[in-house]
């Protein structure tokens, strides 16, 4: 049995070798992932491989992974989040709670029950204060737009950027200034690669692992259009999971969860005016707020 795992071992090397080879702009890092068995090792390594784009060499023993990824296409943050998704932490991110609590027995490790206090009690893990309290007060401002006076009210939140772009696409299809929405769009995706997963609370990281994709997908497809009959379609989607997200936060000043009957889609706003971003001015108050998240 002894003779046939280390052929496994040697074979999985080769593997990994192959993959590498076939990388370019190749960077090399080494980190810890909590995990138990084999079978986690091929969940661990399965979730954090891209073809060609970056491959992950898991110990079982010493619980360190081997990250190879082309710098130019990922980095470190991606691939670990995406292992996180599959109910894996590391020191960067903390899978969530539902995911974790799916995996077979077998996989289910002995989780970092400080850390896990600490984001309960104080909403962020302390290994990421000091970073946290070198970014200080960064608050957006854009004097185009007036619900931005509003966000700067916002509590100063790991999410605050991400809303704040949210906001100003909003107001931009509002406008129907579909250039404003796809810069908008960029600074989201930005934003969305930017944010600190220590920082969120439990909630809002549970959520924000279920919705961070999409949302930068979303933002992306807005970004590469300036059809404005496109880019309101996909604010649909970008409305939907940025109130999955929102409505686990706690917020200064109320956000307005708005409704238009006639596309049967939302909107979040800082207003409860109604100003409709599927129509703009050709039906700029239809709809209605259905729901105040504070």
């Amino acid at each position: 049995m002894k003779s046939i795992s280390k052929i496994m071992a040697v074979m999985m090397l080769l593997v990994s070798l192959l993959y590498t080879a076939q990388i370019k702009n190749a960077k090399t890092e080494t980190v810890k992932i909590s995990g138990n068995c084999d079978m986690c090792k091929s969940k661990i390594e399965k979730s954090g491989n891209v073809k060609n784009v970056a491959t992950v060499n898991w110990d079982e023993s010493s619980k360190m992974a081997t990250l190879t990824y082309d710098a130019s296409k990922t980095n470190q943050q991606e691939i670990l989040k995406r292992i996180a998704n599959a109910g894996y932490d590391s020191d960067s991110f903390y899978a969530p709670d539902d995911v974790y609590a799916k995996l077979p027995s077998c996989c289910q490790y002995k989780r970092n029950k400080t850390m896990t206090k600490t984001m309960n009690d104080h909403g962020h893990d302390h290994s990421s204060m000091e970073n946290s309290m070198s970014k200080g007060h960064d608050h957006a401002s854009m004097s185009d737009h007036s619900s931005m006076d509003k966000e700067s009210k916002q509590s100063d939140s790991p999410l605050s950027k991400v809303q704040s772009h949210y906001f100003s696409i909003k107001d931009a299809l509002v406008k129907a200034d579909s250039k404003t929405a796809s810069a908008q769009s960029k600074e989201l995706m930005n934003a969305v690669t930017a944010v600190k997963m220590g920082e969120l609370s439990p909630s809002e990281h549970d959520a924000w692992m279920k919705v961070m994709n999409t949302l930068g997908t979303d933002a992306k497809a807005i970004s590469q259009t300036q059809d404005i009959k496109k880019q309101r379609e996909t604010f649909k989607s970008l409305s939907k999971n940025m109130y999955e997200l929102l409505k686990t936060s706690k917020h200064s000043t109320p956000i307005y969860y708005q409704y238009c009957p006639m596309q049967d889609a939302n909107w979040l706003s800082l207003e409860n005016t109604v100003k409709n971003p599927y129509y703009g001015a050709q039906m700029l108050t239809c709809g209605n707020t259905v729901e105040t998240l504070k």
